[in-house]
């Protein structure tokens, strides 16, 4: 199996078997039929993926790569809150009549900042940071401004991306590692989908400075299995499982802007099938 089964399936197991429910108390979330969306969960889960080893795509079904990919590139960079820059639909129920989910996810990450070097949005300044001062431990992106949450349709869930550079001694390259924080995460719907996200994004910005992409370390507050999803999630983690498919970029590519989903190439996805109607709580 891949390395990101192994991890889910022990993820999902120790939460069904060992989390705590929120059954009775007051939460946010509920159904479409406006029922309570109640969760099991474990606080401060922590994973580890290696992209120097594979890619962290699940075999147990597939993930849509280039899906994904096109919303991290909708944040990171067309910097747009509006789902008619988005190919898919995932954000509809959350945005208004105009398509706007408000100033969250790339609103924030497109605000300019004044620094000593100039003007720069975040991911600007990541990418200055990288060529003129790879080695900063200040490098980082976070899309939790507290000023503007009244003002987002929906508070972010993976809000900073921290990006940490090593270099190995006998390796040519620096590599370029991410730390992830999230704070909260509906595992079924959205933890292999999270992960392959963020891969993505760590390979685009080592590739366009000339680094290896690392480990991503995902820490998340919350990790919950909502009511509906744990026998949907039981069936899914007793499938069999593939190893890990070829995923790689366009090494032509060399400008952050210029990247496309056309420029991910995923090779030997072989993958169980999908899990079809998942109920979503909003």
């Amino acid at each position: 199996m891949s390395k990101a089964d192994n991890l889910f399936i022990s993820m999902c197991k120790d939460i069904i078997e060992h989390g705590t429910t929120t059954q009775g108390e007051k939460v946010r979330p509920h159904w479409e039929d406006g029922t309570s969306a109640y969760t099991i969960k474990k606080f401060g889960v922590c994973n580890r993926y290696d992209l120097r080893e594979e890619f962290p795509a699940l075999t147990l079904r597939r993930t849509a790569l280039k899906s994904a990919m096109d919303e991290i590139l909708w944040i990171y960079q067309k910097k747009s809150n509006n789902i008619h820059d988005l190919h898919s639909h995932i954000w509809d129920s959350w945005a208004d009549e105009t398509g706007s989910i408000g100033k969250a996810y790339g609103y924030q990450i497109g605000v300019k900042n004044h620094y000593p070097e100039g003007d720069m949005d975040q991911m600007d300044k990541v990418l200055y940071d990288l060529k003129h001062n790879p080695y900063s431990r200040r490098i980082m992106t976070s899309t939790y401004t507290f000023a503007d949450l009244s003002q987002m349709n929906l508070y972010p869930c993976a809000y900073s991306a921290i990006y940490n550079v090593t270099h190995e001694e006998g390796n040519p390259q620096p590599t370029l590692n991410m730390l992830l924080i999230q704070r909260s995460q509906d595992i079924l719907a959205a933890n292999n989908w999270n992960v392959c996200q963020y891969a993505i994004l760590l390979m685009m910005v080592a590739q366009v400075n000339h680094m290896q992409a690392g480990e991503l370390v995902h820490m998340i507050s919350d990790a919950h299995i909502y009511d509906r999803h744990v026998d949907i999630v039981k069936e899914l983690i007793t499938r069999p499982t593939y190893p890990a498919p070829l995923v790689h970029l366009n090494p032509d590519i060399h400008n952050f802007y210029e990247f496309t989903t056309d420029d991910l190439i995923v090779e030997n996805y072989q993958h169980g099938p999908q899990v079809k109607g998942i109920p979503i709580a909003v």
